[in-house]
């Protein structure tokens, strides 16, 4: 579907985004949110802010939130999750299905409030606020992102930046790459003489990417990565990725 956004809006613009409020935390749906969720957040931020578009953050995106672990049923305030539950129920499903399914799918898991800090009521609100805090708010907040140089935010404010710099990000001609990879998103942006690459991994094992001819003999620089230590030139041979790696060269 992005692809088709691309090559269809391709003399157009497009808005570019992941989340809303009546869709599941993009982390949970499309990453990992356990071991590897500040970095499958940083690798969906840069797949989506390297595209011609207006790419649009979620509120909480940028600091990795992800679906909402309510214990009850009771916690949940969407009418669709209700009666999702009630269906199930009368279905005879497992409670253990149920929670799961809910946790996966509800509408809810978008609109828990801001989790600006760790002081009472977490520096939303200090009265009670329309649906409960998520727990994970003990873990992820707004003042711990900023503390952390390489916390999901930082991640999202360098990709802004570059965004304001290269033109190519704005302007670049979008050709997909790799398409029969299950494991890997990657996409060449083109723009006047320059060449930008943009290699994502979906998988929460290490797999290769082998280049493809299109990107064959060309000379460049590490622009971004999720991971402090990934290869500073552009890639001439195969490339292991580790979990959810993504990495942005550009041209000389």
């Amino acid at each position: 579907m992005l692809t088709l956004w691309q090559e269809e809006l391709d003399h157009g613009w497009n808005a570019l985004y992941w989340s809303n409020h009546d869709q599941p935390r993009a982390v949970t749906r499309f990453g990992d949110d356990g071991d590897y969720r500040e970095l499958s957040a940083k690798m969906l931020g840069t797949l989506l802010h390297m595209m011609k578009g207006t790419p649009y953050i979620y509120q909480g995106e940028e600091i990795g939130m992800k679906n909402v672990p309510f214990d009850s049923i009771a916690s949940y305030q969407d009418i669709e999750t209700k009666y999702f539950y009630q269906t199930m129920r009368e279905a005879k499903e497992s409670d253990q299905f149920i929670k799961k399914a809910v946790y996966l799918k509800s509408r809810d898991n978008a609109r828990t409030p801001m989790p600006w800090d760790h002081s009472l009521g977490y520096g939303f609100s200090t009265g009670k606020p329309w649906i409960d805090y998520s727990p994970d708010n003990a873990q992820i907040t707004v003042s711990d992102a900023l503390k952390d140089s390489t916390s999901v935010f930082y991640h999202y404010q360098r990709l802004i930046a570059l965004r304001k710099e290269f033109p190519i990000i704005v302007h670049g001609r979008y050709q997909l790459i790799a398409a029969d990879d299950s494991d890997i998103y990657a996409y060449i942006r083109e723009y006047n003489d320059q060449k930008m690459l943009v290699i994502c991994s979906f998988s929460p094992y290490t797999v290769n990417f082998v280049p493809p001819q299109e990107v064959e003999g060309i000379k460049g620089r590490l622009l971004l990565s999720n991971y402090e230590d990934s290869s500073k030139e552009w890639p001439d041979r195969t490339v292991s990725l580790r979990p959810y790696e993504a990495l942005v060269y550009l041209s000389k």
